[in-house]
């Protein structure tokens, strides 16, 4: 065998790497990994064919401004990390001068993390409003085993992480629905977030919420005294449904009549349902075992598939 000479083995080494399925968050972005492996592909190709390195450049320059690109990852420094419960945190991450991520709302961004040499992607959604100035805060929630929580929990601030984006969302148009069911597992609010927040700031906006928030306890429940200032609007109820509190009791004043113990079965949907003030438009997100339940029992209370929506 001839041995490769020094310029093959340079081409060799700028080929771009092929995905591994671990890199595909399964969001149904677009561009999605793979497509960006295609077409980086074929720019090294194209390069390759004329021996003229500096076809592969564009790349590299597109990836050095600090804007959020859906095709390629672009660094943005942590500016702070607040702990919220045992396993959840909440990262705050820096914007250059007054810029905004510009995202339409509910919609995700995909994080690239190293793990033991393995690259990892996750989809999150930020619950800073879309056009916050100079910053954008994401709530994730840290797994023992998870590959990209090991990588997470070494966050400080001051380190560069890299994101592209944004994928997703949705098309959420002011008074288009009279009542939103919104039905939010653990972190599953994030997404919630931003269109509550959007429905408060817009007095035009006359769209009544119900948001049910499902978490294990009471100490569990994230971001409260947000949730307790949005709760305060005309338009806004929010419940809780804690499936590992057994009585009412212990809790403030404040939660004992929005809150019920146990799990969010087909009874308790009818029951929320019924106390919503029109026919729901329901938004659902959470794990896929706890959508697939909520997307059941509403089929259950009579709401189709074509008045919801799943994260």
């Amino acid at each position: 065998l001839q041995a490769m000479s020094g310029s093959e083995q340079d081409w060799l080494a700028l080929r771009p790497q092929e995905p591994s399925p671990s890199q595909c968050c399964g969001g149904g972005c677009k561009p999605c990994i793979y497509d960006v492996y295609e077409k980086e592909l074929a720019q090294w190709e194209r390069a390759k064919a004329k021996q003229d390195k500096s076809l592969l450049m564009e790349k590299r320059e597109q990836s050095c401004n600090s804007v959020l690109n859906p095709d390629t990852f672009t660094a943005f420094s942590v500016s702070s990390v607040e702990q919220l419960t045992e396993d959840t945190y909440q990262y705050k991450f820096e914007l250059p001068g007054n810029s905004s991520l510009q995202l339409s709302l509910g919609q995700h961004i995909v994080l690239r993390g190293m793990v033991n040499g393995l690259e990892v992607q996750r989809a999150y959604t930020p619950i800073s409003p879309g056009n916050a100035e100079g910053y954008f805060e994401v709530l994730i929630k840290c797994y023992e085993a998870g590959l990209m929580s090991q990588y997470i929990k070494t966050w400080k601030k001051g380190d560069m992480v890299f994101w592209r984006g944004p994928f997703g969302g949705f098309p959420y148009q002011p008074n288009k629905h009279g009542e939103l069911l919104m039905l939010a597992s653990g972190t599953g609010l994030a997404p919630m977030l931003p269109i509550l927040q959007s429905i408060t700031d817009d007095e035009e906006d006359e769209t009544f919420v119900t948001l049910v928030g499902c978490f294990p306890t009471f100490d569990k429940i994230y971001l409260k005294p947000l949730l307790q200032d949005l709760a305060r609007y005309w338009n806004i109820r929010i419940f809780y449904v804690l499936s590992q509190e057994t009585s009412l009791e212990k809790l403030p004043q404040s939660y004992q009549e929005n809150t019920y113990t146990g799990r969010l079965n087909e009874d308790l949907m009818k029951t929320l349902i019924n106390s919503c003030r029109r026919r729901p438009f329901v938004l659902i997100c959470g794990s896929s075992a706890f959508n697939e339940d909520m997307t059941r029992y509403l089929k259950a209370a009579g709401i189709e598939e074509n008045s919801c929506f799943v994260f």
